[in-house]
């Protein structure tokens, strides 16, 4: 996008909006990805001379979004990395979470003044349906990097800016982080944008992996010594359900996500009761439990899908979303050679374009039921049994 066009392209996608918005024929269609938002933000009845409510949200709320996000652990590189380019005296870096919330701004004075007044500030809600198409919303709402210029924004008041705002994802799981922008005055828009801030994002990724790696190390070593003069199966897991140690069972990269007040199942060590530990968990058997076959059935129970999990212990029921209940299905219907991320795409979507969802759907999965599923391909694990409420598809 050469410089000196800028100011033309803006005019054009100016006649664009005010075109299609009020119903009429535009000179030219705007790109695909606009006219999807767009219609969406006509569906909810949005204002697109920017009478929309904003939401913004406590400080306190603030500050706990952050606590809880993984992009703490990175949002200081990305203020090095991004804040550092040439052009930085003209935009201004925001990080989101998940939803669109706005936990950093930071970067040119100039700008967060600008930005103050359309209410992009630290606690704002900056998703579609609240302030309409822009870069962060429509890149959590298409899981997705977008750019806007100008006019392909739907508020007016927006039309001002240009955004480029990349997805970030947890590189442990797939599951959807938040999102990293850049936004400044229309006409400084440079042409390498993007790029930049797609390739901070990736840095960021893989600094996130990094640090998982060496949280898990360390969480082993401490308790494997810790461990040693012990008898019987025990797990060590981070917060999140990932194995960083295993003693007497053979368990899967990932169990459910503990938490104090529930046991978890673990394929060949029965139910387990967490405790907690600095850095992650320790599991291990409950009471008396021995170590016994897991069967699980795929059921309809009051219009509600369940899985139905039986250890010779007393059965859990999890309740299962339609889409979850797919995933499963498939799953089972595989049997022990499994199921990968493209074929799922294709089952639950009709193409292999979907592959990232996916993986963020069975990781989501992953975090209810843990170790009885297996990945790569996506199958039960060993030693689970799984039925649809009549024949049996065994793994064992």
């Amino acid at each position: 996008m050469p410089q000196l066009d800028l100011a033309h392209l803006a005019r054009d996608l100016s006649r664009i909006h005010d075109a299609v918005i009020t119903g009429g024929s535009p000179p030219e269609q705007p790109r695909a990805l606009v006219a999807r938002s767009w219609k969406r933000m006509l569906r909810l009845g949005l204002d697109p001379a920017g009478g929309n409510r904003r939401i913004l949200s406590a400080e306190a709320d603030v500050e706990s979004r952050r606590h809880r996000s993984k992009l703490r652990l990175i949002v200081d590189e990305l203020r090095a990395v991004l804040l550092r380019m040439p052009d930085a005296a003209t935009f201004i870096l925001v990080v989101t979470d998940a939803e669109g919330v706005i936990l950093w701004r930071d970067g040119a004075s100039a700008a967060q003044r600008q930005a103050d007044g359309l209410g992009f500030v630290e606690g704002a809600h900056w998703s579609e349906s609240v302030v309409g198409t822009n870069a962060i919303g429509t890149a959590l709402a298409e899981e997705a990097p977008v750019q806007l210029f100008s006019a392909e924004h739907f508020e007016t008041s927006q039309h001002p800016w240009y955004c480029s705002a990349v997805p970030v994802h947890d590189p442990s799981d797939g599951r959807l982080l938040g999102v990293v922008d850049i936004s400044g005055p229309a006409l400084t828009l440079h042409p390498a944008v993007q790029s930049l801030v797609t390739t901070a994002v990736r840095l960021a990724q893989a600094r996130l992996s990094l640090i998982q790696q060496d949280q898990l190390s360390s969480l082993r070593k401490r308790m494997s010594t810790v461990l040693s003069g012990s008898r019987g199966p025990a797990l060590v897991v981070d917060d999140d359900g990932w194995v960083a140690y295993q003693q007497g069972v053979r368990s899967q990269d990932r169990v459910e996500a503990p938490a104090s007040d529930r046991t978890i199942l673990i394929p060949g060590a029965g139910l387990c009761l967490p405790e907690k530990i600095s850095g992650g968990w320790l599991l291990r058997p409950s009471g008396e439990i021995e170590s016994s076959p897991v069967s699980v059935t795929l059921r309809q129970m009051a219009a509600q899908d369940v899985l139905e999990v039986d250890s010779s212990t007393d059965p859990l029921v999890i309740p299962l979303t339609p889409r979850r209940a797919q995933i499963l299905a498939a799953i089972t219907s595989a049997g022990s050679a499994g199921v990968t991320a493209a074929e799922l795409s294709r089952t639950l979507y009709g193409d292999a374009d979907h592959q990232v969802t996916v993986r963020a759907e069975v990781s989501r999965l992953r975090r209810s039921i843990g170790a009885l599923l297996a990945t790569q391909p996506y199958r039960w694990a060993e030693g689970v049994t799984a039925r649809f409420g009549g024949a049996a598809s065994s793994t064992s």
